[in-house]
């Protein structure tokens, strides 16, 4: 198949793959879009909302719509890492067998992510980076295709280990989920609070997620896009020359490198779900909040002043 034919077989496989998620989904669109963005992508998403906003269901919703395992970790201060990776027990033979934690799975939930100490958010963190994990000194790879999409609640600080900004950095996208409209909250209780139960077809299998991550780096880009973004992320670095005065105002510390390569393959695979062959600097545009958000830093001016990183974000585009 040509790279072309499978552009705009992608094009549709997406609109059905909305279809079936807004079968339970309701309201959520950029929520839904960027989640499905990094799952073209490869990369990991975190998801921030109060409670309620339907972010379990999101997550399982997509996994049974892309036809993946899915297996979620509730995070807690007591969970260690070899609840999630799995141990090493002796069998009835007297031998080491090697017990797979619910981290081999295609997607992971990673419920409250800042509810657990630092030894087991590293251990989370060293899988997403390197798709495999080591227990007892013995090596193990994780299935492919692997996703993690991390929530947090942004309302409760007592008792959390908040992820460093160097690990944060890890994750491609940070997606707000906002509250539904009224419309959309009536919508939610009449299905949520009656009988009907909405069955949730595959569209994807493993395989044909893996194609399109392959298909998604093929897609040329011009250099001008590329320089673009770059420009882009050097802009919320305060100590750049090129930074505008709301930057060395408001931010303590801009975005690194992988900001710039995560701009670039979100912009491809905005493209690409939108049927065009090359992305344009629209595309960076569309999909830069999401991805700088959580790679900045405000400064205590900053809070003082109510000002946002939303906003200073826009400002840059």
């Amino acid at each position: 198949m040509s790279d072309t034919k499978a552009v705009q077989d992608l094009v549709v496989a997406y609109e059905t793959l909305k279809t079936e998620i807004g079968k339970v989904i309701i309201g959520q669109k950029e929520a839904v879009k960027f989640t499905l963005l990094s799952v073209f992508c490869g990369g990991h998403s975190l998801l921030i909302g109060v409670p309620g906003l339907a972010k379990t269901l999101l997550v399982n919703t997509v996994s049974e719509a892309l036809g993946l395992d899915f297996k979620r970790i509730q995070f807690t201060p007591d969970l260690m890492p070899s609840d999630i990776l799995g141990s090493e027990i002796l069998d009835e033979n007297r031998q080491f067998k090697f017990i797979k934690g619910p981290l081999f799975s295609n997607i992971i939930l990673a419920d409250e992510i800042n509810r657990t100490p630092p030894k087991t958010q590293a251990a989370l963190l060293e899988a997403m980076q390197e798709r495999s994990v080591t227990v007892s000194g013995n090596h193990y790879k994780l299935d492919l295709p692997f996703f993690v999409l991390a929530t947090q609640n942004p309302i409760e600080q007592e008792g959390t280990y908040p992820l460093p900004e160097a690990q944060l950095d890890r994750f491609m996208f940070s997606i707000n989920l906002a509250y539904p409209t009224f419309e959309e909250e009536v919508q939610v209780v009449k299905t949520t609070t009656s009988v009907i139960n909405q069955q949730v077809d595959p569209v994807f299998s493993a395989q044909q997620i893996l194609d399109i991550q392959q298909l998604i780096r093929k897609i040329p880009i011009a250099d001008n896009v590329i320089e673009y973004a770059v420009r882009l992320v050097g802009k919320t670095r305060p100590k750049s020359d090129t930074a505008p005065e709301i930057v060395q105002k408001y931010l303590d510390w801009g975005a690194g490198p992988r900001a710039s390569q995560s701009l670039i393959l979100g912009a491809k695979a905005h493209a690409a779900i939108h049927g065009k062959y090359s992305p344009d600097i629209e595309d960076v545009r569309a999909v830069a909040l999401p991805i700088l958000a959580h790679r900045v830093v405000k400064n205590y001016k900053a809070e003082a002043e109510d000002i946002s990183i939303a906003a200073i974000v826009n400002s840059l585009l």
